[in-house]
């Protein structure tokens, strides 16, 4: 059996920048060994699956090594591939079923916008073993059901950092993002976010990060709207604008390959 598989770079508006994810529109879902084991061959941070449901499309994310709750990037990707195969009218909102619940993502002009849940911080008091792993000192440590945030005091020390990635694995479930005020005026905050115990270093661009960092620069920078770069090799833009206890996250696409998946897959 035959299956499309499409690598599409998000947050990016050209080839080669961005994060890439892939993504698969299966008829039904097989085992989940099966689907961890195309996300270890596309070895991507975020490999995507996704079933017609009624009302939408049910979207799962893995890593290489893990199934995870909630992904920005991927699902971006995700829309911008059920628009450009025509599975979506461009002007169709594209509605997906989550572990994090409903999402849903809308094409506006050359940029695609999705709505997801707002997820601030709280403050973390003693972050010693977390500092430690990262070599930095930090204006705030916060965390929320995700990830840790840690603001540091310029944005030429998040981009210098080097994380002990060994020791973050065992200290972080999931990840941590650094962030700063940016440095460039067409950006408010600079990130980076890092998730070793999920099989990822360093991810390129991190959409779901941006659940936290938006009402976290947005409360203290006394705005709704803001532009955030994440500050990784391939680098990445997202808009945010807080709505509520939700945040719309806005970013391009771009398709780098279409290929097949040439694999007997067991439903059921």
């Amino acid at each position: 059996m035959s299956l499309k598989i499409v690598q599409i770079d998000a947050f990016a508006s050209r080839p080669f920048e961005g994060n890439p994810a892939a993504v698969c529109l299966l008829s039904d879902y097989p085992g989940d060994e099966w689907l961890l084991s195309v996300a270890r061959e596309m070895n991507l941070s975020e490999t995507a699956f996704l079933k017609r449901r009624e009302e939408g499309f049910d979207l799962r994310w893995f890593t290489p090594e893990v199934e995870v709750e909630l992904c920005g990037h991927a699902t971006l990707a995700s829309a911008h591939f059920l628009w450009q195969e025509g599975v979506l009218k461009s002007a169709e909102p594209a509605r997906f079923h989550t572990l994090s619940g409903w999402l849903a993502a809308e094409q506006r002009q050359d940029w695609i916008e999705m709505d997801f849940p707002a997820a601030p911080p709280e403050v973390v008091t003693d972050a010693t073993d977390l500092l430690g792993c990262l070599g930095v000192e930090a204006r705030y440590v916060g965390k929320n059901r995700f990830d840790y945030i840690v603001e540091v005091e310029s944005e030429q020390v998040l981009r210098s950092m080097r994380p002990d990635f060994k020791l973050l694995a065992d200290v972080c479930e999931r990840g941590v993002m650094l962030t700063s005020l940016a440095d460039e005026a067409e950006f408010d905050f600079v990130s980076r976010f890092f998730a070793p115990a999920v099989g990822v270093d360093e991810d390129p661009v991190t959409g779901s990060a941006h659940c936290c960092l938006a009402p976290f620069w947005s409360e203290r920078l006394a705005r709704d709207e803001l532009v955030g770069f994440q500050a990784s090799r391939r680098g990445g833009v997202v808009r945010t604008r807080m709505t509520g206890d939700r945040v719309v996250l806005a970013g391009q696409a771009v398709t780098i390959l279409t290929g097949q998946l040439h694999l007997e897959v067991p439903i059921g």
